[in-house]
Parts: structure tokens; C-alpha cells; sequence
């Protein structure tokens, strides 16, 4: 019988600002996804075991475009396994918005559909 939080799903959005910045084009490196990552972790492990949980490792990271200062970033965790105490998460960050400095300084635009950045799996441990 399968449990009925797999397929539970957190989503949180952030603005990436100028100064998460740290190479050349305004790129962002690839630990900033990975943060927000172990965010979405921690408020899906409250909300299906009630506690934090701690993040144990990734199995797969994948980084399939690039994070650009001036994006806006929707990251997702879904649940896909419960073990005893370990849950698989799969992590999906897309850029939803992105700066257009081509057209002027502060315009972005709303990308339909988002360009999905990175994918994860991951295990989390709860007590």
C-alpha cells in the first residue's frame, strides 16, 4: 500500500539579486539552486513528518541551464518514496521571470513556459 504522502509537493519562489552573482554575465553559481533546495526539504518534512529532518545526500544533481542575476527561481521538492525514516525528494528549480538588460536596465519578462535550470534527487532523514 502506498503512502499517502508521496506525491506531496512544496514550491517556493525567490528573486536571484545582483550580488548572488559571482561570475562573468551575472551567472550564479550552482550551489545557490542547491540551497534553495535543502529549503523546499525542510518545509516538506514539516508538513509530512512534522520535524525539519536533515538533509543526507544527493544521488543525482543535474545543472541543465544557467541561473543568471535578475531571475526569478521556482524550486519544487515532491516526496516520491517513504522509508522508515529516509524519504526520496526529487528537486526541480526553472526560472519563471528573467531580466531583459538588452531592453533596458530593469526589464525582465515572464518565461511560458519556465526553463527548468536544475534537477535532483535527494534523501532526507527524519527522527
Amino acid at each position: 500500500m502506498s503512502d499517502p504522502r508521496v506525491g506531496t509537493t512544496v514550491t517556493h519562489r525567490r528573486y536571484v539579486h545582483h550580488g548572488d552573482a559571482h561570475y562573468g554575465g551575472g551567472l550564479v553559481d550552482g550551489a545557490f539552486s542547491l540551497k534553495l533546495f535543502g529549503d523546499v526539504a525542510t518545509e516538506l518534512c514539516i508538513r509530512t513528518d512534522g520535524d525539519e529532518g536533515l538533509f543526507a545526500g544527493y544521488a543525482e544533481v543535474r545543472f541543465l541551464d544557467a541561473v543568471r542575476a535578475g531571475d526569478v527561481l521556482e524550486v519544487s521538492a515532491e516526496l516520491v518514496r517513504v522509508g522508515r525514516r529516509s524519504r526520496e525528494v526529487a528537486f526541480e528549480a526553472r526560472v519563471v521571470c528573467r531580466a531583459r538588460p538588452e531592453v533596458s536596465p530593469s526589464a525582465s519578462a515572464a518565461l511560458d513556459p519556465p526553463l527548468v535550470v536544475t534537477r535532483a534527487t535527494g534523501t532526507v532523514v527524519v527522527p
